[in-house]
């Protein structure tokens, strides 16, 4: 469907002498405005209509002061509309309700069949318009393009000019003020005001803004339910053997935020390994090393029992996607969703992704992470979907070392050199995940025998209770260890 830039673009489509246009925007102001514009330059003088159910039949191009409330009801305006001789275009707004009619179809067409006698062009103006097929032969789809950067930027403008008439003028950091306008990207101009008054409204635009501009941003957006916003993200140094992965994501983000111009922006990557060793946090990082929102979708909830629902459902999340850019979407466990099933819905929403991962032009940087590699479709491994795939095995010494202090300290315990020096032993071949629950069963030991505080020996009692992954399925990680080798860029350092 195409996106509409201009009134030029608008112009040239009534001038193309379609009897009906569906026109599907979320900015019906704007839309309108667009429309009275480029009636003008297609067609002169040609009057310019607008409907709605609650106020009848009226100008738009012009103000009258009334309108034909005895229209209100859809079968009397298409009947009016039907009857008069006044070529113009006449704009139904919010009519997609009553498409459903047979009566309101036929009128419809008939109107549609007789343009040549009086050119009257219909537009269905609404956030979605789904038009019966009878009906198809006789239109012409289009949406509203969102607002251009330098439209939004004279939002952003008017906001700051709006709260300086009424208070104090606010402080405006131009660097905050030109990320506002890039972060507005994706939204209808309504939306765009909005929240360019709530960015001033405190009196100072600065870049620490941003982040609650971005939530606002995707509450406005989020519709379907399959992404969600990751509020907090961690940092780097959280990280705990994977340097080489960290690197390689600091040496990219230049590219990615747009300080080095002449470099192509990275599109993603591809996170395989043992559970529990840090991948979900690996795709938090690089949100953080970036500087941008991450967002985490559900790939697995965009099934749907009906035919075409998945793929539609998964077309809307990605194009939020897109409008949330800059940012960076994690898609945890790829491989569970994507597997084959009988009804063939898993193949189509693949066959989704992939496009999708081809042709967008957005910055969403793409994480996806996988357990099970012998699930994973070959199509998504191959080269070109993503830029580099990383193997994420079990953390060596200095990695758990690292592990432990940062799981230990978040619990009010500080583990000295000496503790070190028998923890990380002993817990050889264990996940990071594994390390964490052990501290966290320390806890529970501790309170449970009356020393209260927990202490290293608590922790090494644990670790030396339990199994880790690394032997309880030995062969299938030494499988996964031997399909990485050669195939994939190790994490760690």
């Amino acid at each position: 469907m195409p996106a509409l830039t201009s009134v030029g673009d608008l112009a040239a489509l009534l001038a193309s002498r379609v009897p009906l246009v569906v026109l599907e925007t979320r900015d019906e102001g704007r839309a309108l405005a667009l429309l009275t514009a480029a009636t003008r330059q297609a067609a002169g003088a040609m009057p310019v209509f607008r409907w709605t159910i609650t106020d009848g039949l009226a100008r738009a191009d012009v103000d009258l002061g009334t309108s034909q409330q005895f229209n209100s009801a859809p079968v009397d305006v298409l009947r009016t509309i039907r009857a008069t001789d006044l070529a113009g275009v006449y704009v139904l707004v919010d009519f997609h309700p009553f498409l459903d009619d047979p009566v309101h179809v036929r009128l419809l067409k008939d109107i549609g069949q007789a343009y040549a006698h009086v050119p009257r062009t219909v537009v269905l103006l609404s956030h979605q318009v789904d038009l019966p097929r009878e009906l198809e032969h006789l239109s012409a789809r289009a949406t509203i393009a969102v607002p251009g950067r330098e439209e939004r930027a004279r939002a952003v403008d008017a906001a700051v000019a709006e709260r300086s008439r009424t208070q104090l003028p606010p402080l405006v950091d131009p660097r905050a003020r030109d990320l506002l306008v890039e972060n507005l990207g994706g939204l209808s101009l309504g939306e765009v005001e909005r929240l360019a008054r709530g960015a001033v409204a405190d009196g100072a635009l600065v870049v620490s803004d941003l982040p609650a501009v971005m939530a606002a941003k995707y509450a406005v957006l989020h519709r379907s339910g399959v992404l969600e916003y990751e509020h907090d993200v961690p940092e780097a140094a959280d990280l705990g053997g994977m340097g080489r992965l960290v690197q390689w994501l600091e040496r990219r983000r230049p590219a990615f935020d747009g300080s080095a111009p002449g470099l192509e922006p990275p599109r993603g990557l591809l996170l395989v390994g043992v559970q529990g060793c840090g991948k979900s946090m690996a795709a938090k990082v690089a949100a953080g090393v970036f500087g941008v929102p991450l967002l985490r979708l559900d790939l697995a909830a965009v099934h749907n029992k009906y035919v075409g629902e998945s793929e539609r459902i998964l077309r809307e999340t990605l194009a939020t996607a897109d409008v949330l850019a800059p940012c960076v979407l994690w898609v945890d466990e790829v491989e569970k969703a994507l597997a084959d099933d009988e009804s063939g819905a898993a193949r189509r929403v693949l066959g989704t992704l992939l496009t999708w991962l081809a042709e967008r032009r957005s910055r969403a940087f793409v994480v996806a992470t996988a357990n099970d590699v012998s699930a994973l479709p070959p199509e998504l491994v191959r080269k070109g979907r993503f830029d580099e795939m990383f193997f994420v095995d079990l953390p060596d010494a200095s990695a758990r070392a690292h592990i432990l202090r940062v799981h230990a300290a978040r619990r009010g315990l500080a583990l000295s050199d000496a503790d070190l020096a028998s923890l990380v032993p002993a817990s050889e071949g264990y996940s990071g995940a594994e390390i964490e629950h052990s501290i966290v069963s320390a806890l529970y030991v501790a309170h449970d025998d009356g020393s209260g505080q927990v202490d290293a020996a608590h922790v090494l009692g644990e670790l030396r209770a339990t199994r880790p992954l690394s032997v309880v399925m030995a062969e299938r990680i030494a499988g996964l260890r031997h399909w990485a080798a050669g195939r994939t860029v190790p994490a760690a350092d």
